[in-house]
């Protein structure tokens, strides 16, 4: 017995993957996104299209740049053979955003170190001659 496919007008279907229809026009455009057409040429989508939306929207959060997300596609629509190319590009993606969150991680480090600088100066548990340069130091020697 094969499931039947719901079919999504553009305003409900928007609601469910948390975009304008604007937007969704637009990555449609871009070759991103493909509706569909039903016999009075009214677009549609449907739950597969929810999942590839999902996972653009994964791709797009992680940083990766519009053309890549487009070479991304056409990749995909080409088929299994151009696997490696994708798990590539995919690659290249996550090793950015990792040196993207250690990036971030660094200057939180120092966004909390500054804080507990002014803590320490507020509760004069750091001396107030003690620079935040100074106060950097003791950490660095560790």
């Amino acid at each position: 017995m094969a499931e039947v496919q719901r079919h999504y007008r553009i305003g409900g279907f928007a609601k469910l993957v948390g975009l304008s229809t604007y937007t969704l026009r637009y990555y449609e455009d871009q070759g991103l996104v493909k509706s569909q057409r039903d016999e009075n040429g009214v677009r549609y989508y449907t739950d597969e299209d929810i999942r590839w939306v999902g996972f653009i929207l994964h791709l797009k959060g992680t940083g990766m740049r519009l053309n890549d997300l487009k070479r991304y596609v056409k990749l995909r629509a080409k088929g299994d053979a151009t696997i490696p190319e994708r798990r590539a590009m995919l690659q290249k993606t996550k090793d950015d955003a990792e040196a993207d969150i250690a990036e971030l991680q660094m200057h939180l480090q120092v966004l909390s170190r500054k804080i507990d600088w002014y803590d320490g100066k507020v509760d004069q548990t750091i001396a107030d001659s003690e620079s935040f340069h100074d106060y950097l130091q003791r950490f660095n020697d560790k």
